[in-house]
């Protein structure tokens, strides 16, 4: 029963992360969003910040559980299992990538073809991180955590110049260029957001979450519980605000200041939630987050490729030209009704409840597609 309740608040944690992430990749136009819908444009930190690492730290949380099933023993089945799905994870980030360069440009063009990625990220964290947190002790992934994280910031400032954090002199872009080429990277930006460099502190996400998921199971008093996550989560954002004057919080570089944020702000969240569904046993609002919490693969995957195909797929007939329906409906549905800001909010909510819809389906049915 134990084990049940920790995975229904898992999954309803996973869940809201996954419709925020959706409502936010999906507006009704990118030039009209409220400031919290919006990434940071550099140093700093909103609400869409703490999506991304919200993601990788349950992932880390479900990690635990799912070893637990070999007593957290790196056996070769379960490296066969972690390389199995590290590599499918990836791929199938490459084939979100494939998908909208051929929706955008009408061919597959490889020599300009995106490598990095959300799910790729996902991939490299996951499998790097299922191997550290399998093959050290509790005390020894705290040391290399805390050790990742200061030689992450010592490799910005040594190697950076005058101005190591800024788009223009960082290593990060330098890093990834060298090893992808800079076709292979996210165009129009000078820094890959998902790149390969940055995602060494973000694997941090994936430890702690692990590290989280061992004091979940040992922790029956829920209770008690919520409070040893509040006494580390508040601190945490203590630490980084603190740290954010020499090391600026930023999520494009993902800074170890941000990734000390971030956990901590995931850390309170979980806490309420288990405060909510676990100690109050309010728990009649969950069913239709859960649709999200326990297919968040397929919720994203199937979110990109509709997004993309109403973006450059699907064209409408308007004023003697062509347009897209995303465009489309934007303009001619919610904008003349809520007006520009407003119209892309409720289109970024309204999409993302066709996508629940079908997931509903889904979950009805106890139909759970997983890699």
């Amino acid at each position: 029963m134990e084990k049940i309740e920790r995975v229904i608040a898992l999954d309803v944690f996973r869940g809201i992360t996954i419709a925020a992430m959706i409502m936010v990749n999906q507006p009704g136009s990118w030039d009209f969003r409220y400031g919290q819908m919006s990434h940071s444009a550099w140093h700093g930190c909103t609400l869409t910040d703490l999506i991304f690492p919200f993601f990788l730290f349950i992932v880390g949380v479900a990690m635990w559980f799912a070893f637990q099933k070999q007593e957290q023993k790196l056996t070769p089945s379960l490296v066969k299992k972690i390389v199995r799905r590290t590599i499918l994870i990836f791929l199938t980030g490459i084939f979100l990538n494939l998908s909208k360069q051929l929706m955008s440009t009408g061919e597959i063009n490889f020599t300009m073809l995106r490598i990095t990625g959300v799910l790729q990220r996902i991939a490299i964290c996951y499998g790097i991180g299922a191997f550290i947190c399998l093959l050290l002790s509790s005390k020894q992934l705290f040391l290399v955590s805390g050790g990742i994280l200061v030689g992450y910031w010592w490799v910005l400032w040594y190697f950076g110049g005058t101005d190591p954090y800024s788009a223009e002199h960082t290593i990060v872009s330098q890093i990834d260029a060298a090893l992808l080429g800079q076709n292979h990277l996210r165009s129009g930006h000078l820094v890959d957001a998902s790149g390969l460099f940055g995602s060494i502190p973000a694997i941090v996400h994936v430890i702690w979450g692990y590290l989280l998921g061992r004091i979940v199971s040992l922790n029956i008093d829920r209770k008690e519980l919520v409070l040893k996550m509040f006494i580390w989560g508040v601190p945490a954002i203590l630490l980084a605000k603190i740290w954010d004057y020499v090391f600026p919080i930023n999520k494009i570089l993902w800074t170890s200041s941000y990734v000390l944020f971030s956990t901590g702000a995931a850390l309170i969240t979980l806490a309420f939630l288990v405060w909510i569904i676990d100690v109050n046993n309010k728990r009649g609002w969950i069913s239709p987050v859960m649709a999200f919490g326990v297919n968040p693969l397929f919720a994203y995957v199937f979110a990109e490729l509709w997004g993309s195909a109403m973006t450059y797929l699907i064209k409408i007939p308007l004023d003697g030209g062509l347009v897209s329906l995303k465009y489309y409906i934007f303009s001619q549905l919610f904008a003349p009704f809520a007006g520009n800001l407003n119209g892309s909010l409720l289109y970024s909510a309204l999409i993302m409840l066709f996508y629940w819809s079908i997931l509903w389906g889904l979950y009805q049915r106890k139909i759970y597609i997983k890699l």
